[in-house]
């Protein structure tokens, strides 16, 4: 790993990567339970109920019973963690009964989280939490300037690894930094999806599409017919999203049937070379593809300032048919609220189109422990490690509560009857009308088996089944792409140029080659050649 000291954490980091880049992501929280974390975070039992008894594994956990046991861990999440409105305090007060540690919690707004992170480390150490939430995009940066700890040899060493329970090595391998680990991923990677109203489907008379030609035939009657049968035409669209470029990595997750395939990151060429994909062919087609749809009506007019909140509650009042959103468990609360409003909830999560070939999977988000932290080792085993003990632990991470998020008493919840004994989630506090299905840990990407099985399986609607086997046939997972000094220095600003030039020439009509002179006019092209020339000569 290149150690080029702390300056990057300090200005940098702290400014440029924050204004050019916003984490985003959903959560909330529900169901049920085996053994104390505390217990398996410091000992045999999960690898003893899983069957591990090797003497590698027992080895192992006699190791990690000489891990100290921190009396506090500091932790800084953002909304993917249960939030105040979601009971937060319930979940800490669980936590905190299985483990015997005091958790203090640092929630920054979730649109504001990499902001205020950033703002953290700028601070110094002395002002840092132990363990941070990163997504990919700030990993790499982090992890390069030395504000996180290497845990390598905490996860070689570690009861999990031992146990064989552990289902994400690869994912892991993805993860590493010259050759070492420094953050740990709970869940595989996941991405969005396409899901089309089927309503509308029907009554404008058309077939799910399968192409792009069909794909855009299906905008335009969204668009200029009556979809919703309300008896007016005209006054509803084709798709709607969260930015022309989305705001975390990958940049084109939520329209991707415009960019098919193109990106506006940097990302290896046939020949395995870098470059920057904002300056090949096929960005300049998707421009043209989006211009064009814009200019129809196809896609919404608020696209540009809109964020996912803006959407889902645009999709749930039905004013667009179109959505690309996470899969899995949102893919059933899309289908849910679309119902607490009203419409109808069946919606299609449709294959990729033929141009389209794949969806992108994002690397998932890391929990890192920072270099400032006292008992890096202890923070590993009971907090990090824990998460995924297979019981007790990894149910609260991944349901929530029992009685808050989940139960397993006969009631009756959202419309739906539940016997004694029969896993559910309940009613969300944050979202009356819908029940709670997860927690951080999403059941259906968890990368840790249960010790004896997942309590809320069965619990797990179809369609949020469905539309995850749909992603997961269809995706291709990004590689980290390495962080170096130069793309520290310029890629806040040229991603910043990238946006704008992108929404002159989509909402403006400004013209593809007036676009890319201003490109290189304002220096683009050549911080754009610079982080090319720093990634390929590493």
């Amino acid at each position: 790993m290149r150690k080029r000291g702390r300056k990057l954490l300090a200005t940098g980091l702290a400014g440029a990567m924050t204004a050019s880049m916003l984490l985003t992501g959903c959560g909330s929280g529900s169901a049920s339970s085996t053994t104390a974390a505390d217990t398996a975070a410091s000992g045999d039992t999960a690898a003893d109920s899983a069957g591990e008894t090797s003497e590698a594994a027992t080895a192992q956990a006699s190791a990690e019973d000489d891990i100290e046991k921190p009396e506090q861990i500091n932790i800084f999440v953002n909304g993917n963690v249960f939030t105040q409105a979601n009971a937060r305090d319930e979940f800490e007060k669980r936590w905190e009964e299985l483990t015997g540690i005091d958790l203090v919690i640092t929630q920054p707004d979730h649109d504001a989280y990499n902001d205020v992170l950033g703002q953290t480390f700028a601070s110094g150490p002395e002002n840092w939490p132990d363990v941070v939430i990163l997504s990919s995009a700030y990993y790499t940066g982090y992890a390069e300037e030395g504000a996180l700890w290497d845990m390598t040899d905490a996860w070689e060493n570690s009861e999990l690894k031992a146990s064989g329970r552990y289902k994400g090595e690869e994912i892991l391998e993805k993860l590493k930094i010259d050759g070492r680990l420094y953050g740990f991923a709970h869940e595989n990677s996941k991405g969005c999806i396409t899901y089309v109203k089927q309503s509308w489907l029907d009554n404008c008379g058309l077939d799910v599409p399968t192409n792009y030609e069909e794909y855009l035939a299906m905008l335009e009657a969204f668009t200029t017919g009556d979809p919703d049968g309300n008896g007016v035409n005209g006054d509803t669209c084709g798709v709607s999203a969260a930015g022309y470029i989305a705001p975390e990595a990958p940049w084109t997750m939520y329209l991707p049937e415009f960019y098919q395939g193109a990106t506006v990151d940097f990302t290896k060429d046939e020949n395995g070379q870098w470059v920057d994909g904002f300056t090949q062919d096929n960005m300049k087609a998707t421009l043209e593809r989006m211009q064009d749809a814009y200019a129809k009506g196809y896609i919404d007019k608020e696209t540009l300032t809109n964020g996912t909140s803006d959407c889902r509650n645009k999709f749930y009042e039905d004013t667009f048919g179109v959505f690309t959103y996470w899969s899995g468990t949102w893919g059933t609360q899309l289908s849910d609220n679309l119902v607490a409003n009203g419409h109808s909830g069946d919606l299609v999560a449709l294959p990729p189109i033929e141009e389209l070939g794949n969806y992108v999977a994002k690397l998932p988000n890391v929990m890192a422990i920072t270099s400032a932290c006292e008992n890096p080792e202890g923070v590993f085993k009971y907090f990090i490690e824990s998460m995924l003990d297979g019981g007790d632990m990894q149910t609260l991470w991944t349901y929530g509560v029992e009685d808050v998020h989940w139960s397993t008493k006969a009631e009756t919840v959202c419309g739906n009857t539940y016997e004694e004994g029969e896993f559910h989630g309940k009613e969300s506090l944050e979202k009356p009308g819908t029940q709670y299905q997860k927690g951080y840990i999403d059941p259906l990407l968890s990368l840790g088996e249960w010790v004896d099985e997942d309590p809320g399986a069965a619990f797990l609607p179809e369609f949020t089944k469905e539309s995850q086997e749909v992603f997961d046939a269809n995706a291709v997972t990004l590689d980290l792409i390495p962080s170096t000094e130069v793309m520290n220095q310029y890629n806040g600003d040229l991603m910043t140029l990238k946006r704008s030039i992108v929404a002159d020439i989509v909402t403006q009509g400004t013209s593809i080659e007036d676009g890319y002179a201003r490109f290189e006019a304002e220096g683009g092209l050549e911080w754009s050649n610079a982080i090319v020339d720093s990634l390929n000569n590493q």
